[in-house]
């Protein structure tokens, strides 16, 4: 909610410059009324050109385009309080810092490389380039179609700890999930287990009190909530920890789209039946979940010199199954690792891709590898929800449906309720489950973290919960998809304003 307010500040704070200007001119400059709008559309044209010449995804860029050039004030307000502002956070310098100190813990298998170029496995390949994160092949997988499966599992695996538990969270609500993970955290902690919680600041604003941090350390459960909210800071902070992940003894390892809150196991759901998942590790590809998390703690803190004690060395016991890349996205790096991982997918698709997604808010690089897919002969579906949980954001994903269906992508609701999972899978070849919405705040602005499979064996499973779910879905036509003259403004308008949904 807060985070709503403030975003309502900033547009309201730039209309009223925007149009305040505009009155001011007309009533006490009015001679030079000429000049004045001379130097107003000199300096907007300035401050496009500079958007143009550093642009990677014009189509991203195009709504600040538009809006300086028809509103400058309003426009370059949004844009310096609400675009990229890495370079002067501490915060977000401190991460960047420890991304890059802690590459030289991240190194891999040089037969395992060999491998993946050998078989030319493209997708894989582009992800060890472009970051820092490894791929291993020694990894026993488990897929959990919905919350409450994934939450006893969780539970059991909690009660194992005996070294640390690490978890990192969007939401985290007080209810009964949460309260039967912290018995136990309370309980290893008072065992001398390293217990960690971050949780993302904006993500908990409307659900724990101010101090609840302080709470939890009473127990002895050390705890950052990320990139904290202050009455001006958090105007113009507007990357958040989306990431999901539990890491206990650096043995076992969980992620998924599930946070720590009652919905997501069905329990009191606002939403119909809550569809979510999860995913558990054990094996090498941990230690890439557990970099990622050390990264943001100690960016935080700074309280780790060596953070190879957080390493398991498994026995190699397991058996070779695939390969597995747990990888993170974050607004510091260059490329668009969550978008370019997604298209990847998509151009790589010769027989069909299914996506699970709860928002469909998408750049025209992304609109057009799902329609180049569709019309090559790919059967192409993505599940969206049936009941949304944010109006506003829904009537966005809508507007895509048309373009896309008329191109030969088929769309389904889930009409049980509310789809949360984010999910990709072509071919049975290749999946990645994680964090990662298809909406610009996920793919451009958080830090958010995904597990790409290639010939894993789990993907029969992950197969499994498509095929259950287009059951309990609802496959639209062409008369689902037509829009009246009204609502399509409406959509085009709301395009224009996606950084703020």
């Amino acid at each position: 909610m807060l985070n709503a307010v403030k975003r309502a500040i900033v547009v309201i704070l730039g209309l009223v410059l925007q149009f305040g200007f505009a009155i001011v001119i007309r009533l006490f400059f009015y001679n030079y009324l000429g000049i004045i709008n001379f130097v107003y559309s000199f300096l907007s044209i300035l401050i496009v050109l500079g958007i143009l010449k550093n642009s990677t995804r014009l189509s991203n860029d195009l709504p600040w385009i538009i809006l300086i050039l028809i509103f400058p004030i309003f426009g370059t307000i949004l844009l310096i309080t609400l675009n990229k502002n890495y370079s002067k956070n501490k915060l977000l310098k401190n991460i960047f810092k420890y991304e890059n100190e802690y590459d030289k813990y991240l190194s891999m298998d040089e037969s395992v490389v060999k491998e993946v170029n050998d078989a030319k496995l493209d997708n894989i390949k582009y992800l060890i380039n472009r970051t820092s994160y490894f791929v291993s092949t020694n990894n026993q997988v488990t897929y959990y179609n919905f919350g409450e499966k994934f939450y006893p599992e969780l539970l059991k695996e909690l009660k194992k700890a005996t070294k640390f538990i690490f978890l990192e969270y969007f939401i985290i609500d007080e209810g009964v999930m949460w309260n039967g993970i912290l018995d136990i955290l309370k309980e290893k902690a008072s065992q001398g287990v390293d217990v960690r919680i971050m949780y993302d600041d904006m993500g908990t604003i409307a659900l724990l009190s101010t101090n609840y941090a302080k709470q939890l350390e009473s127990f002895g459960i050390k705890c950052i909530p990320f990139n904290r909210l202050s009455p001006f800071r958090g105007i113009f902070m507007n990357n958040r920890d989306h990431r999901k992940m539990t890491i206990i003894d650096g043995r076992v390892a969980f992620s998924g789209g599930v946070n720590l809150s009652d919905e997501y196991i069905n329990i009191n759901s606002p939403y119909g039946i809550w569809k979510d998942n999860a995913i558990k590790i054990c094996g090498d590809a941990i230690w890439n979940l557990t970099v990622m998390f050390l990264s943001l703690w100690n960016a935080n803190v700074q309280s780790d010199e060596d953070i190879l004690k957080f390493k398991y060395e498994f026995d190699g016991s397991l058996k070779r199954d695939g390969y597995l890349m747990p990888y993170g996205v974050a607004p510091l790096h260059k490329d668009l690792i969550g978008e370019d991982v997604y298209i990847n997918i998509i151009n790589s698709s010769k027989e069909y891709l299914y996506i699970m997604t709860p928002y469909l808010i998408i750049d025209t690089d992304m609109i057009n590898a799902l329609c180049r897919a569709a019309k090559r002969g790919v059967d192409v579906r993505i599940i969206v929800p049936g009941i949304p949980d944010k109006k506003i954001v829904y009537t966005q994903t809508t507007s895509f449906f048309k373009v896309l269906h008329d191109s030969g992508v088929h769309i389904y609701k889930y009409t049980n309720g509310f789809v949360h999972s984010k999910v990709f899978l072509s071919d049975d070849i290749r999946a990645v489950v994680g964090t990662i919405n298809m909406d610009y705040r996920s793919l451009y602005l958080h830090f958010e973290n995904g597990i790409y499979m290639e010939n894993v064996s789990v993907l029969k499973d992950i197969y499994k919960d498509f095929e259950d779910t287009f059951k309990d879905s609802k496959r639209l036509e062409d008369k689902d998809v037509k829009t009246g003259f009204i609502k399509s403004i409406w959509q085009a308008v709301l395009r224009l304003f996606a950084p703020l949904f």
